[in-house]
């Protein structure tokens, strides 16, 4: 384990694009339609325009019907998603997709592995805090955090026993009608894999998906080196912590500097710790390299919301997992397997 103490030259936020060698030309491709984010493809592979123009498209595909299933605003024809879930919550059982239901299935127990700190029924709790972001943004004069007793009574309503999901008939429920499912922790690193796992079906060499941040590498470049990955400053958006080479593993980062609004000159970011029911406090950036996209999503969310010996703890008996800590006041931890991987 590597500890660097008291420096401000701090970690965090895997970037928009891997940073790729000097004679490197890989093909690309951008997307705008999925989890409300900027996508890319990029192939390192030598295939042909046609054979990545199908790829690409397969990519597409996947990550759109996710997008579909995992969205919580909005319903799509033909489709019974998590809104259609949380809108009959206390009514009825949904039917829905089995892929959804695979979802849910992992969900709960990731919930079980993170010692519930990865809770998709924190929907009540983070709606609140969603709605004064929004408000912030188009209202900035009349910016305001939840009040707390609204809080204190979202909690009641996050248990993840309320989500009762039946294999068998392929329906889902939530028993508690003013519970709700929020998967903004998991479902884009989960949709991720998805589509790593076809292209690797397809016995694809030298991808990198890179969706909304949430890299996944597949294979190695031609050369057979990885990719450099640099990992952003939360103190300075104009450089990079860290650089890292990677190959054939995915790269999530939960930090405290994108997603946040400022109310009488306090910064309050988008990921809720479930005791204190306020953004999480110990971390800037946490950065977790693993070989499955929706297991690092879900890690980098819990991680953040936990004490660095509790992380450390949780990581150490998962196995496979390497990580990268930048705290508020700048102090950096990584494990053990990290040091390898620093490239200039």
């Amino acid at each position: 384990m590597y500890v660097i103490l008291g420096l401000l030259v701090i970690f965090t936020g895997c970037p928009k694009t891997p940073l790729g060698g000097e004679n490197t030309k890989p093909k690309g491709m951008m997307y705008f339609s999925f989890f409300d984010t900027v996508s890319y493809v990029y192939s390192y592979a030598g295939d042909t325009d046609e054979e990545f123009k199908n790829k690409c498209a397969q990519v597409s595909d996947t990550l759109g019907h996710y997008h579909e299933l995992f969205d919580i605003y909005y319903e799509y024809s033909g489709v019974n998603n998590l809104k259609t879930i949380n809108d009959n919550a206390g009514q009825n059982p949904v039917k829905v997709d089995k892929e959804l239901i695979d979802f849910l299935v992992y969900a709960k127990q990731l919930y079980t592995l993170t010692n519930g700190e990865m809770n998709v029924m924190m929907g009540a709790v983070l709606k609140p805090w969603h709605d004064a972001r929004v408000n912030a943004k188009e209202n900035p004069s009349q910016a305001a955090i939840p009040d707390e007793q609204t809080l204190l009574q979202a909690s009641l309503h996050t248990d993840i026993n309320s989500l009762i999901i039946d294999e068998e008939n392929q329906t889902v429920f939530i028993s508690d009608p003013l519970a709700s499912i929020d998967v903004g922790a998991l479902g884009k690193g989960y949709a991720t894999q998805k589509a790593a796992d076809l292209l690797r079906q397809q016995n694809a060499d030298g991808y990198v998906l890179n969706i909304g941040g949430n890299i996944c590498t597949i294979g190695k470049k031609p050369d057979g080196s990885g990719w450099k990955t640099g990992i952003k400053d939360p103190f300075n958006s104009e450089q990079f912590a860290i650089v890292l080479e990677i190959s054939d593993v995915a790269c999530v980062t939960s930090g405290d500097y994108e997603r946040f609004f400022t109310v009488g000159g306090k910064k309050y970011h988008h990921i809720i710790d479930k005791d204190t029911l306020m953004p999480s406090t110990y971390f800037s950036s946490v950065t977790i390299l693993t070989a499955d996209s929706g297991l690092a999503d879900a890690l980098s969310t819990a991680l953040f919301a936990m004490s660095y010996e509790d992380g450390l703890k949780l990581v150490n008996q998962i196995g496979n997992v390497q990580v990268v800590w930048i705290t508020t006041d700048g102090v950096q931890y990584y494990t053990d397997g990290i040091q390898a991987l620093i490239r200039k």
